[in-house]
């Protein structure tokens, strides 16, 4: 699964391993450079000094020495002391978990043989925590130099995480493309990631990802306004920033950043500008939407955009928020309809969606068939809902709607206007304080957005005729009146998409099976847009690829669906041919692929049918 958004446990996925939404983080023995001593590129806004880290031998870029086999193995990387890992440990565990949770890796599905590239790039990371202008939380930001840097043709490709993940959370759309080919990677977290802050022990996340009080000498990556009181804060949920509202400039500072970092790498080849390096930026999901709204930022600072699968809204369109409320609510009761076994409180949620007057009908067939009419209604395709089965099958809709809801309010971590809240939990659901063990894992295991990790969604109460009022009430947030949803949707409505810049060429490639960010209310909407304004934007369709490359580790879904990423590489290779060769982007199109039919049989190039 391309878990953009969301995440799962460890246990939920035992044929794909632990799909976990990790986080980036320096190395041991880093050395650290005050803010102050580099020399600023304008709107760097450093708030930490910048730790170098080197990663050469059997500790790479591109896999921290673990290699393919070492990708696909089925248990994390593991720690000396549970309770104290280094900084060096909980960076392998989350690369492993960042590649894990984008890419498939499973043996027949063509990483690495097909696509992609596991190949060892030693090199340098620099790392440090940035702010945005108005922004109360900093971003991190971390920069691959790998050793063949190519000097002469100056790159950086700009990847901002997919989902809510941690900083390295796009080394697999980014980095098997542009590490090997000599250019320097930038990634940023987007203002999200792992950084929990425990409020119990008063305890967060460092720059380095060891845990500590917040202190001057090393800030930490998040400290909740107030850092105070029970349970965990999470940094996407309670910034009070809306991060998202922020994400393009997240994306141009990763790159002023990358400069500064080039500077101080290969200073007899300063000074490194955006006039004398080619600036590439590209994202999945919701890095994706990040790398379309950097597009609309003024400057010749950025030279192309690859986006895939972008969680992107524009005027007119619906928004995440709307879509996947809808769904949370409407789903779970319609995919019967579609000949989906229910799940085991499909009927229990029917009836009750009836009673509620959301459904109609007096049999269970007559609701599932009414809520499927509405989805469907709305701008669902078949090919969406049945791929958004695994968002119901997960509780997915309702973790991503509570953890936005958040965002788009501004609210601090005891003010969810639907009462939920995070935490630690004992087996029976109850809320309690998290041990070190777990604190010490978040910056590798966390995705960003609970459950995952050891951190868990609290509900407001534990009433077994709560659950679709909960879901009632999130949804109220957008369709509903009162100071809370105006709140939200204030939130929504600064997240909104403008055009790109004129004259900046600009690929997009979108699953048409997508069932999380469907391509009906994302990408076209987005391209329509922008092409009617005669922006140079290109469009690649892809029929049989739906939201996460990652689950085509599981049999059913191998055999239905092709990856997406060899789709975002190609496009990467028809960018860099046109910005350095002179080449016509390509046209417009509409990829009629082959599944695989069956998981045993491996993929072949021809089943993905990629224009050349």
């Amino acid at each position: 699964m391309k878990m953009s958004l969301f995440n799962l446990s460890a246990s939920s996925l035992p044929v794909v391993g632990a799909v976990a939404l990790l986080a980036g983080c320096a190395t041991s023995a880093p050395h650290a450079t005050s803010a102050d001593d580099m020399a600023p590129t304008s709107g760097s806004n450093l708030v930490s000094a910048i730790a170098v880290t080197e990663h050469r031998g059997q500790d790479d870029l591109l896999t921290a020495g673990l290699g393919l086999d070492g990708l696909r193995a089925m248990t994390p990387p593991g720690f000396a002391d549970p309770a104290a890992p280094t900084p060096a440990e909980l960076r392998r565990r989350a690369i492993w978990g960042n590649w894990r949770g984008i890419a498939d890796l499973a043996p027949g599905g063509g990483y690495g043989d097909l696509y992609g590239s596991v190949a060892a790039v030693p090199g340098r990371e620099f790392q440090a925590l940035a702010q945005v202008p108005g922004a109360s939380q900093p971003h991190r930001v971390l920069v691959q130099v790998p050793d063949n840097f190519d000097q002469q043709a100056r790159c950086i490709v700009v990847a901002p995480a997919s989902g809510s993940r941690g900083v390295l959370g796009a080394i697999a759309v980014a980095g098997p493309w542009a590490l090997p080919k000599g250019c320097a990677v930038a990634y940023t977290d987007k203002g999200n990631g792992n950084d929990y802050f425990d409020l119990d022990a008063g305890l967060g996340v460092r720059l380095d990802g060891t845990i500590g009080a917040p202190s001057a000498d090393q800030p930490l990556a998040f400290v909740p306004e107030p850092a105070t009181g029970s349970g965990i804060a999470v940094k996407h949920a309670h910034s009070r920033d809306n991060p998202e509202a922020d994400w393009g400039r997240h994306v141009k500072q990763a790159a002023e950043f990358a400069l500064q970092s080039l500077d101080q790498a290969f200073p007899d080849a300063a000074p490194f500008a955006f006039d004398n390096t080619t600036v590439i930026a590209v994202g999945i999901s919701n890095g994706g939407g990040a790398v379309l709204r950097a597009a609309e930022l003024e400057g010749d600072w950025l030279d192309a955009v690859v986006a895939g699968e972008p969680n992107v809204q524009v005027a007119g369109a619906r928004p995440l928020y709307d879509y996947m409320t809808e769904a949370a609510l409407l789903m779970p009761c319609a995919l019967p309809a579609l000949g989906i076994p229910p799940m085991p409180t499909a009927a229990a949620h029917c009836a009750a969606l009836a009673e509620a007057g959301l459904v109609s009908g007096s049999t269970l067939e007559q609701q599932q068939k009414s809520a499927y009419d509405t989805l469907r209604a709305n701008g669902w395709t078949d090919a969406a809902m049945r791929a958004g089965s695994i968002s119901v099958a997960f509780d997915l809709w309702r973790a991503v709607a509570v953890t936005y809801a958040s965002a788009y309010g501004r609210y601090g971590a005891d003010e969810h206007p639907c009462g939920h809240s995070f935490a630690a939990q004992e087996k029976n659901g109850t809320p309690r304080p998290a041990t070190a063990a777990e604190r010490a894992a978040w910056p590798a295991d966390g995705g960003g957005i609970p459950p995952g990790a050891g951190v868990g969604i609290i509900a407001p109460t534990a009433d077994a005729t709560a659950p679709l009022a909960q879901l009632q009430c999130l949804r109220a947030l957008w369709d509903g009146e009162g100071a809370d949803a105006g709140r939200v949707r204030a939130g929504i409505e600064e997240i909104r998409a403008g055009l790109p810049r004129e004259g900046l060429p600009i690929m997009v490639v979108h699953g048409l099976d997508d069932g999380l960010i469907p391509s009906a209310f994302s990408s076209a909407p987005y391209v329509a847009a922008a092409q009617a304004a005669e922006r140079d934007v290109r469009y690649w369709q892809v029929r049989n690829a739906q939201h996460f490359d990652a689950f085509l580790g599981l049999p059913v879904y191998g055999a239905q669906y092709v990856p997406l990423l060899p789709y975002v590489y190609e496009a990467l290779d028809r960018t860099w041919a046109h910005l350095h060769d002179g080449r016509s982007l390509p046209t417009d199109a509409v990829i009629e692929t082959t599944p695989r039919g069956k998981s045993d049989t491996p993929l072949e190039a021809a089943d993905l049918a990629i224009p050349r």
